[in-house]
């Protein structure tokens, strides 16, 4: 009888210790992703342009720097923040840009949408 009850016990906190409520769980990376994605081109050559260049993120809050990563032709930041940005492009030799509408970047349950746009920066002469 009372090895009867020990393995009812048993049966039922093992029963209760699996039991799980979520039917479709999300499973999410540890990665972080950026908000913002800008590439940057010369509109006199139409050619992409990353040297002396500095593009900034502008969410009401903060300014923050986007940074061109090695080897790439594209200046990325804003990771894991949503919101809404204002754009601005600056470089030696340009007219320096602010974007005329905002950027908004939105989040899934996991990470933000990252949102790609194309700046033509034009050259002062």
């Amino acid at each position: 009888m009372r090895r009867s009850l020990f393995l009812l016990l048993g049966i039922l906190l093992f029963s209760c210790a699996i039991e799980d409520d979520t039917n479709d769980p999300i499973l999410c990376t540890q990665e972080l992703r950026p908000g913002l994605e800008i590439t940057v081109m010369d509109a006199k050559t139409g050619s992409i342009i990353t040297e002396g260049i500095s593009v900034f993120a502008d969410d009401g809050k903060t300014i923050e720097a986007l940074v061109n990563a090695d080897n790439t032709k594209t200046f990325i930041g804003a990771y894991e923040k949503a919101g809404s940005f204002i754009i601005t492009v600056e470089g030696n030799g340009f007219v320096k840009f602010v974007s005329n509408d905002t950027i908004t970047v939105e989040k899934d349950a996991c990470h933000v949408i990252t949102e790609k746009r194309e700046v033509v920066l034009q050259s002062i002469q």
